[in-house]
């Protein structure tokens, strides 16, 4: 009874300590999150001049991480929506809806009236009522200089067969957060986790919330027993009972003044329903201790359902904090998780080139005391060194240690020796290691997309996609490659920094964006009143007033307070008027 007690007690006392954070960080953020209400309302009246579907064929999308990649639950598609870009000085956010057309190999950008604001880390799920629908719930928006944050909590459904978006109000749901995960579980969303981030604070999440499909309700669940620690960026699955797998994830805690401790966690739980998906269903945690051979702890890894009742992840990063920088071992590899079996195994490549890649890690296999294991290794272990072994023709075996830009270059090179050297091998084909990518699976074929990868202080962002069949499990295809060494990375002055919240307020149209879209958005702005020569901000607000708060009041929504609305009204004024002077 004693122990038992002191549990509960110690439970109770971290409940508490959780709610006053959360009300600290919370007062913190909601400034800075008002700051940028103006900034996306502003995006929002952009988009809401559009009043008709347009579908036009694109090339591949620009690079991106963080968005949603979504397999149509009755068509040969993915969907891709939303992300962001960091071109070294300025964050890009993005809402823009794309579809892959798999058996074509083509994308098509497809724009639809009154889309969600621009986001990234948020969720998305898939449920194939009346032809399909995509649920999209939270996530964040970044100001351009990356350092203010806002966290929506709002809940979108697209529906796939009239192509509409529709934002669904109910109350009592989570508050706003981004790298939660969401899954679909019977007629329910199920959501688990994620942060909340301010300029100077920050708490992570373990709560549960279910939003009914049928009542469009949400309920916050009470689980009994022990579960997760709070956390983000975990792996989150169903099982066919209506169960939820939860494993890893990453959270950080401050242990003095300007300095945090991450945590890359590597646990696993199991979250049991008794019911059948209704509000009154009582759900049980427990822990799971699974066999096999766990993916080795890493944050940033990309999950997704598989074929044969196994979820998987996929790539991630593994930081190592030295003192004055932290450097990543970025990965390419897959692990499944065996539900029935309860056991994870990591992915074997077992295709035609398997002697070329045995040959390729046969040292490396030897020295970890693997016995090629049928652990398919990525053929760098990271994008900043490579070392090889070359036999001369008198039988010398050099050791060669390279420091390289980036893996593109190593791999075109290393490949192409390999080939000269393993003559009708063929060329192997992988995806390089990467976090944050974007992942589906389609037919029991799993497809990557996006992501990044660093070198030093430079972020590479990725626009590539790639397919493996995890039925045969033989080799990787390349459906659209990039060059990242031939991306554009500014590096960062005190003269950018503060134009940044000014330049950066198209948010999301980088270089690469057509034309026609930037002539659009330019059309837009013309349409707001113009600021006259000479004129002072002053002068130019108690002018134009009126229009603004009609504007922030149409985007706001008939129910905002009028005094929130003049200061998002007064916000956007501000905006304009820098932009234009």
């Amino acid at each position: 009874m004693g122990k038992k007690g002191k549990r509960e007690k110690k439970g109770k006392g971290a409940e508490k300590t959780a709610a006053k954070m959360e009300k600290k960080v919370s007062r913190r953020a909601k400034k800075e999150e008002e700051d940028l209400e103006a900034l996306i309302a502003e995006f929002q009246s952009l988009d809401a001049k559009k009043t008709q579907v347009v579908e036009s064929s694109c090339p591949p999308p620009s690079p991106r991480l963080n968005g949603s990649l979504s397999a149509h639950p009755e068509k040969d598609e993915l969907i891709l929506f939303g992300g962001e870009y960091f071109n070294g000085q300025k964050t890009y956010l993005y809402n823009e809806l794309y579809v892959y057309n798999i058996r074509k190999n083509s994308w098509s950008k497809v724009e639809i009236p009154n889309p969600p604001p621009r986001r990234c880390a948020h969720q998305a799920a898939v449920v194939p009522t009346a032809g399909g629908q995509l649920w999209i719930f939270g996530g964040e928006f970044a100001s351009p200089n990356g350092e203010q944050f806002y966290h929506y909590k709002d809940l979108w459904v697209l529906h796939l067969a009239t192509k509409t978006w529709e934002q669904i109000k109910a109350s009592g749901g989570p508050s706003g957060r981004s790298g939660h995960r969401m899954v679909a579980c019977k007629r329910q969303l199920i959501i688990f986790g994620g942060f909340h981030e301010s300029a100077r604070d920050y708490i992570y999440y373990n709560d549960v919330y279910a939003f009914n499909l049928d009542s469009f309700t949400w309920s916050k669940l009470a689980p009994s027993g022990i579960g997760p620690a709070p956390r983000s960026g975990c792996q989150m699955a169903t099982t066919p009972e209506g169960s939820i797998i939860i494993y890893g994830g990453y959270s950080k805690q401050r242990i003095k003044k300007d300095v945090d401790k991450g945590t890359l966690h590597t646990d696993m739980f199991l979250l049991k329903t008794e019911g059948a998906g209704k509000e009154e269903d009582k759900w049980t945690w427990s822990r799971l201790n699974p066999s096999g051979v766990k993916p080795t702890p890493r944050s940033g890894f990309s999950v997704a359902i598989g074929p044969n009742n196994r979820s998987l992840l996929f790539g991630g990063v593994h930081d190592e904090e030295e003192e004055e920088s932290i450097e990543g071992d970025f990965f390419n590899d897959i692990y499944f998780y065996d539900i029935g079996k309860n056991r994870w195994f990591p992915g074997q490549l077992k295709g035609p080139k398997s002697e070329k890649k045995k040959r390729r890690r046969g040292r490396q296999a030897e020295a970890e005391g693997a016995d090629n294991e049928e652990v398919e290794k990525q053929h760098l272990q990271g994008p900043v060194e490579v070392v090889k072994e070359v036999v001369a023709e008198d039988g010398t075996v050099m050791t060669i240690k390279q420091v390289i830009s980036g893996p593109a270059e190593e791999k075109e090179r290393s490949e192409s020796e390999e080939e000269e050297e393993d003559g009708a091998l063929g060329q192997q084909v992988e995806p390089c290691p990467r976090s944050n990518a974007m992942l589906a699976v389609k037919h029991g074929v799993l497809y990557v997309y996006g992501g990044m990868f660093e070198v030093g202080d430079r972020q590479f962002t990725l626009s590539d996609l790639y397919s493996i069949d995890l039925h045969k499990m033989e080799e990787w295809k390349v459906l659209a490659e990039m060059d990242p060494k031939a991306q554009e990375w500014l590096e960062e002055s005190e003269s950018d920094e503060e134009e940044d919240d000014t330049e950066g307020a198209d948010g999301g149209e980088e270089e690469e964006e057509s034309s026609e879209e930037e002539s659009e958005d330019e059309g837009g702005e013309e349409q707001h009143p113009s600021v006259q020569p000479e004129e002072k901000h002053t002068d130019y607000l108690s002018r134009t007033e009126q229009y603004w708060i009609k504007l922030a009041r149409s985007n706001m929504g008939p129910d905002a307070k009028e005094k929130k609305v003049v200061k998002v009204a007064h916000a956007m004024a501000k905006t304009f008027y820098e932009d234009s002077v």
